[in-house]
């Protein structure tokens, strides 16, 4: 009898035991793991993702820049695919059978269940007729999407352009599915969370053959969709079409700036392509083919070229030596076609001596700036030439030259301004002085700027002393201001007072009399500043480069350009600016004749003949 009754005991605990097992494996599986959960649904449902407008682009002046076209792409399933006629889809689509197949299998690759891109980017036409013929091919349907249209073929380096998402972005960005479009470069990247908007979702009850019946739950998982934000640029469409368009014939770049905001109001880059070229299936073509072009279209050289700075960096030499009471406006200096120390010779052209500080900006003398440059490193305050040195960089890079200045776009490159280390390494410590690196006064030797940079040191000569970074969006739609970092003023460490002189003296090297180098370059009725410069280049002719502002008093504009391999800056560069000032300012361009004359203006590229260690301009090889 006890014998029995143990084992009804041990029967009831094991049926007690088994009914927990399931209990618990119930409660699992309906409470705790929705994955069978989430299995049912997709079987009774269907999730359309609706795509949202990319935001517009305008110009500073409400001109639309860029704005959107449909395109459709052919979207598959492949856990819902049922037999269906290989032939038709391809005459529907106009594509091989191979072609198809090709796709089906990737896409099951990809995922069985998730939808992915059978094929992108599909004529309207091709579309359409596929649509009326859906049903034939369950697990396919048509996603609408946008393209981008450009207005003008301008500004590509500036706007950039969209692409697919990679694995990459796939891997770290979950907001992005197989077949999403992301911007790449320019604004479009910058400004990608803004512009792209957020995906919807519409979601359908299927029946038991996959048909779609009605919306789910009367749509209360539905997601709205909210179309991209409009990006208000800082650029000016017409001035920027008109730098490409002048700089057309040759190599090189411009920026011009709203001194007072740091607002890019045009950003060249030449050689240039047409924006439309990196849109739809043939992107990657045209990018390939623009990649391997021998002039490098696709290098932005406005950000990232590093270039001397050439004479222009006498300004910004004079000053240093203001602010250090090394010189006073009154210092002169003697120049006798140019800078003797011993056999060390640096060559200068031909002008009145004695100059005082104002008549050497004004004239262009390596000598005066090269004695301003002693005057700085001999300074008694310090201790040795490395210290004064590094106080001196520390004035540049009060000035922005020696990181990149902050504009939205994330190729931009810094420029070189060595500190005394450099030099110690070379010469060893205490073995160099201003002699050794007197070419640095003439803004030659280690010294590299890009072309943003030296227009940003402009608009700070404008400012009286401080500069706000360069950027290219000035308004966000729906939003209350852009980024914090575009408002603050970034003061330099010479003081307001000392920005007159120079500034008198830039005003003289176009409005001046015999010396200025600039003459060319003055506009009727509008006071124009400016400093000419003719960077060497050991690879060939020298950079022909211009910097300017105006009007003198309150500046709208300050530009900087830089001509490869043309020489001298007041033949090339500083017409470019005038002209480009005179658009700006003035709305149309009076000097049809200059224009012409700019446009026919460029020589072959060929090798400058250089005598007595002396190059053209009369500065040192």
């Amino acid at each position: 009898m006890n014998q029995y009754t143990d084992r009804r005991y041990v029967f009831a605990v094991a049926i007690i035991l088994v009914g927990l097992v399931f209990m618990i494996r119930l409660f699992q599986i309906q409470v705790i793991d929705k994955s069978y959960e989430q299995y049912a649904l997709s079987n009774a449902q269907s999730v359309r993702v609706i795509y949202p407008a990319r935001g517009l682009i305008y110009d500073r002046r409400g001109e639309i820049m860029v704005y959107n076209k449909a395109a459709y792409d052919i979207m598959i399933t492949p856990r819902l695919l049922e037999p269906f006629d290989t032939t038709e889809l391809c005459e529907i689509l106009k594509i091989t059978r191979e072609s198809a197949i090709e796709r089906l299998n990737s896409a099951k690759a990809y995922s069985r269940r998730v939808p992915s891109v059978f094929m992108k980017q599909v004529s309207y036409e091709n579309a359409a007729l596929f649509q009326e013929k859906m049903y034939q091919f369950q697990g396919f349907y048509v996603q609408t999407r946008t393209l981008r249209e450009y207005t003008d073929s301008i500004a590509s380096h500036a706007l950039g352009y969209v692409g697919e998402v990679d694995q990459a972005i796939l891997d770290s960005v979950p907001y992005y599915q197989l077949g999403d479009y992301i911007g790449v470069s320019g604004v479009e990247k910058a400004y990608e969370e803004h512009l792209r908007g957020q995906k919807g979702k519409t979601v359908f009850l299927k029946d038991v053959h996959n048909q779609t019946i009605e919306s789910y739950q009367g749509g209360r998982l539905d997601e709205t969709v909210e179309v991209g934000k409009n990006l208000t640029t800082t650029l000016d469409m017409e001035l920027q079409a008109y730098g490409e368009k002048l700089m057309s014939p040759y190599v090189g770049s411009v920026v011009a700036l709203e001194p007072s905001t740091g607002e890019v109001l045009a950003l060249v880059s030449a050689p240039t392509y047409s924006p439309d070229l990196l849109v739809g299936r043939n992107l990657g073509v045209e990018f390939g083919k623009l990649a391997i072009d021998t002039l490098n279209p696709l290098f932005n050289r406005a950000l990232m070229a590093q270039y001397p700075p050439g004479s222009t960096f006498k300004t910004i030499m004079a000053l240093i030596g203001l602010q250090e009471k090394v010189i006073s406006t009154r210092t002169e200096h003697h120049c006798y076609y140019g800078f003797y120390v011993g056999n060390i010779h640096t060559g200068c052209h031909l002008h009145e001596t004695p100059l005082d500080l104002i008549e050497a900006i004004q004239n262009s003398c390596n000598t005066y700036f090269i004695n301003v440059l002693k005057s700085i490193l001999q300074d008694v305050k310090y201790t040795s030439t490395a210290e004064a040195y590094d106080n001196w960089r520390r004035h540049l890079r009060s000035m922005g030259f020696t990181e990149p200045l902050g504009i939205e776009m994330t190729n931009e490159l810094n420029g070189n301004v060595p500190p005394a280390s450099y030099f110690n390494r070379i010469y060893g410590e205490n073995h160099w002085n201003y002699l050794t690196i007197r070419s640095l006064a003439i803004g030659q030797g280690e010294l590299l700027v890009t072309p943003i940079q030296m227009a940003n040191m402009t608009a700070t000569i404008a400012n009286r002393g401080f500069y706000i970074a360069p950027h290219l969006v000035k308004e966000i739609e729906g939003e209350d201001d852009i980024d914090d970092k575009y408002r603050e003023k970034h003061f330099t460490t010479v003081d307001t007072s000392n920005y007159g002189p120079i500034v008198d003296g830039m005003d003289l090297v176009i409005n001046g009399g015999p010396g200025s180098t600039a003459r060319n370059a003055r506009i009727e009725g509008i006071t124009v500043c400016g400093k000419t410069g003719t960077a060497e280049n050991p690879h060939g002719n020298d950079h022909s480069i211009f910097i300017a502002f105006a009007p003198k008093e309150d500046p709208k504009i300050a530009i900087a350009v830089y001509v490869e391999n043309q020489g001298f800056g007041t033949t090339y560069a500083a017409p470019i600016a005038s002209l480009m000032i005179e658009k700006y300012l003035t709305r149309e361009v009076k000097r049809t004749w200059y224009e012409n004359w700019v446009m026919q203006l460029i020589q072959p590229v060929a090798p400058v003949v250089k005598k007595n260690n002396i190059s053209n301009d009369g500065t040192e090889e």
